[in-house]
């Protein structure tokens, strides 16, 4: 075959950085995540990178950006707010959930090299959507089940806290009994209309 007949180009080359770039971040953690690690693995040149990012920080936050973006969330809707919350807690238990990805690679890699925090990251990676929780407990109050007045930011945040404070502190998705006490025993009292 003729090398310009395969020679990927503009968005077609990015996304072949990026989705190697991800591989690389979650196979080896960010110790191993350099700009000559992710151009072998994506089979081009550290200049082909260095063109579109100027430090590895920058092409760590694209690759976030960029999996967040194409990786949407799964938001159930199973017809209760409890089902629905225990569900989504147990959609992002599973192997193919991109931020406990990502928090396992940083995490093992000495978190602190990376120079951002795991709100600024987090925040890469959601962008502008709602997280499926606030979808959950929109449809919540709509049926009634949910008083409006009780969801702070903080309360809404809180079934992924506890799942994030679970997975940081063990290194492993909560069982999925602690996914039933978070929903039943911690959410739902502060929340339920009375």
């Amino acid at each position: 075959m003729d090398a310009a007949k395969t020679r990927r180009r503009g968005a077609e080359l990015e996304d072949a950085i990026l989705a190697a770039a991800w591989d690389q971040l979650v196979a080896e953690g960010y110790a191993r995540f350099t700009v000559d690690t992710v151009a072998a693995r994506a089979r081009t040149s550290k200049p082909v990178l260095y063109r579109r990012w100027s430090s590895r920080e920058e092409l760590l936050r694209a690759t976030v950006r960029q999996r967040g973006a194409s990786v949407a969330p799964k938001t159930p809707n199973t017809g209760n707010v409890r089902d629905d919350l225990i569900q989504s807690l147990r959609n992002a238990s599973g192997p193919e959930n991109s931020v406990a990805a990502m928090l396992t690679a940083l995490a093992s890699s000495h978190f602190e090299d990376v120079g951002l925090t795991p709100a600024e990251l987090r925040a890469d990676m959601l962008g502008s959507r709602d997280t499926s929780v606030t979808t959950i407990l929109a449809r919540a109050v709509e049926r009634g089940e949910v008083d409006a007045d009780k969801l702070t930011p903080r309360i809404v945040d809180l079934p992924f806290t506890l799942f994030r404070h679970e997975y940081v502190m063990t290194f492993a998705p909560p069982t999925a009994a602690a996914i039933v006490e978070f929903v039943d025993d911690i959410v739902l009292p502060l929340i339920r209309r009375v």
